[in-house]
């Protein structure tokens, strides 16, 4: 077990300790209020931790402290992870961005897109282009979550049982064979949908590595990055480092409900949601990224494949605001911000709303967790809590703000 700590003081890291303070007091009050349970906050600057604040208490009735080793399920951050797995084997070869995904996916041959109507009366047509996988690491394959309750398409989800998103019982082949007998809300490529999309990348991966999905990212990720407790479940002897799962109440409080079963192997393997890491895991996946696919010597990625990542890959270059607002849970969707595979990036500084530098790109999970990398700042930031709230907290916004006011140099 590796622990994150402190390396630098946040002066030598061109950071305001007393803006950081503010920072911490801040998030604070999430706890003082009963909000949040507790929260791990990590700054750090050309790839020193210059700033690492625990707070509060990772299970509130047991009285147990949010400590620099406690693990945490990434949900939605997953999805980088499952994005640069798909992007080792684009360089090796046996897979490309622009690969219809029925090549791997026989299930995807004939995709149908709908049309019109509901229920028992949708309607459909064949989709004119296929189905890439470029589509599924830009989230604009036309597949989609059943919970939105926003789109026709959305109820079919939830008719077939996939309410949330894995068909109860099921393994990841079987649940993507699900996707694939739905119709896709909209011609791949056209527009961008927040979905399960990555499920399916996932699967893909496991088809074209002959592996499963979590000893690959072990062996080409994991392992080499020394990203010690990240994984698909939680060892029994490490359980007690495992945060409590809190739930919003309605009003405004918080408790304990049901996560991920993360004790023993899971049968359905999620590229999309299933991993939990430690705040050390979450920093060596920042590091791999900041310094454009390689930490301590070992090479995951080409500088290059980095460079394609964390680039806007949006229909004709649009940011998120121009295909709507969408009800997930972790959806940047605001001015100024693209997506690019697997991670928002910003292409506006001046029109998000919140402080940014220009091409910072990451995730964020729903339970409240998120993560971004800075290149023009040569800043990483994570933020770790386990709250999945009815609605949003407003608390990234303020998070970027407070941040980006500590930055001296």
């Amino acid at each position: 077990m590796a622990q994150l700590r402190q390396e630098v003081d946040p002066g030598e890291a061109g950071l305001d300790a007393k803006a950081l303070d503010r920072l911490d007091q801040h998030i604070a009050h999430y706890v003082d209020e009963g909000r949040l349970p507790g929260f791990l906050v990590a700054v750090a600057r050309g790839g020193r931790v210059a700033h690492l604040t625990t707070h509060g208490r990772r299970d509130v009735a047991a009285g147990l402290p949010v400590e620099a080793d406690t693990l945490w399920r990434l949900y939605s951050m997953t999805k980088p992870v499952t994005s640069v797995a798909a992007l080792i084997l684009v360089e090796e070869g046996r897979l490309s961005l622009d690969d219809p995904v029925a090549r791997h996916l026989p299930a995807f041959a004939e995709p149908q897109v709908y049309e019109s109507g509901s229920g028992a009366e949708v309607r459909t047509r064949p989709a004119v282009q296929p189905l890439l996988i470029r589509h599924l690491l830009t989230h604009t394959a036309g597949l989609t979550f059943a919970f939105y309750h926003s789109h026709p398409v959305d109820a079919l989800y939830r008719a077939a049982g996939l309410e949330s998103a894995v068909l109860p019982g099921s393994d990841l082949a079987t649940t993507v064979d699900a996707y694939a007998r739905l119709p896709l809300q909209f011609e791949p490529g056209t527009q961008w949908n927040y979905s399960v999309a990555t499920n399916v990348l996932g699967r893909v991966i496991e088809v074209v590595s002959g592996q499963p999905l979590d000893a690959f990212f072990a062996e080409r990720i994991l392992g080499p990055l020394g990203m010690t407790d990240a994984g698909f479940c939680v060892p029994d002897e490490q359980a007690v480092r495992l945060s409590e799962l809190y739930g919003e109440t309605a009003d405004g409080g918080i408790e304990p409900i049901a996560g991920l079963p993360l004790r023993g192997r899971p049968r359905f393997l999620s590229g999309s949601g299933g991993m939990v890491a430690s705040a050390h895991d979450v920093h060596r996946f920042m590091e791999l990224l900041r310094r454009r696919g390689e930490l301590d010597g070992v090479r995951v990625l080409t500088p290059e494949s980095v460079d394609l990542m964390s680039a806007n890959h949006l229909p004709g270059g649009a940011d998120l605001r121009a295909f709507g607002s969408r009800p997930a849970h972790d959806e940047p969707g605001n001015d100024g911000v693209g997506f690019g595979l697997g991670v928002s990036v910003v292409i506006d500084p001046e029109r998000t709303l919140a402080p940014s530098g220009l091409g910072s790109y990451g995730w964020s999970g729903v339970a409240t967790t998120t993560f971004w990398v800075d290149p023009s700042h040569d800043l990483t930031v994570q933020f770790m809590t386990q709250v999945r709230p009815k609605s949003s907290l407003k608390l990234y916004p303020d998070l970027k703000r407070l941040v980006y006011e500590a930055v001296t140099g």
